[in-house]
């Protein structure tokens, strides 16, 4: 049975609702919001992202501020907007004075990113930055040595780029190895 985009939007609010109730590690105890996700229920690409910064917390979405307008003019570039995707993270809230996540807290968050994937589906998965490739692909590699390959996941591709810090993405290859990786699903 084919899962309907409704469905999928119910779906990720229920997750949503669940995640926002969540106390499963001490990050809990700083947050003022949980980051859930935002965009498309049925988009073809998907971003994930290390963590909620001060300002994503602040919001409560992800990639806002100077991350987010990064993400915005990289996604533009392509010929996309930030509604035609769907963006998430591995932990749902900031950690304090924004520390990387500790390997508990990305273990406590894992079902929900798991559930997410699975919800939305997309043909390409764009992690941002370290955390979030090392966890999906499975591996010690950091993301210098990853970067700007499209690999061939559960399905998909999945295309490693450094994090959404301004300047660092570009220095990365975010938007060509991205587009390769686009470029194949569009013509595959």
């Amino acid at each position: 049975m084919i899962e309907l985009p409704e469905d999928r939007a119910a779906e990720l609010a229920a997750l949503a609702a669940e995640a926002a109730q969540c106390t499963k590690c001490r990050l809990a105890e700083g947050r003022l919001n949980v980051v859930f996700g935002a965009g498309d229920p049925d988009a073809d690409v998907m971003f994930v992202g290390e963590g909620p910064g001060q300002r994503e917390d602040e919001q409560g979405f992800p990639f806002v501020g100077p991350s987010g307008r990064l993400l915005d003019e990289l996604l533009g570039e392509v010929g996309l907007a930030r509604s035609d995707v769907y963006i998430g993270n591995v932990v749902k809230c900031r950690p304090p004075g924004n520390r990387d996540p500790r390997p508990d807290e990305i273990d406590a968050c894992k079902p929900y990113l798991r559930r997410q994937l699975r919800l939305v589906d997309p043909k390409v998965v764009v992690t941002l930055g370290n955390f979030s490739t090392k966890l999906l692909l499975n591996t010690e590699m950091g993301i210098t040595r990853l970067r700007g390959t499209a690999y061939e996941w559960w399905g998909r591709f999945l295309v490693p780029t450094c994090g959404g810090a301004p300047g660092c993405s570009k220095r990365c290859g975010m938007t060509s190895a991205w587009w390769r990786a686009s470029s194949r699903v569009s013509s595959g």
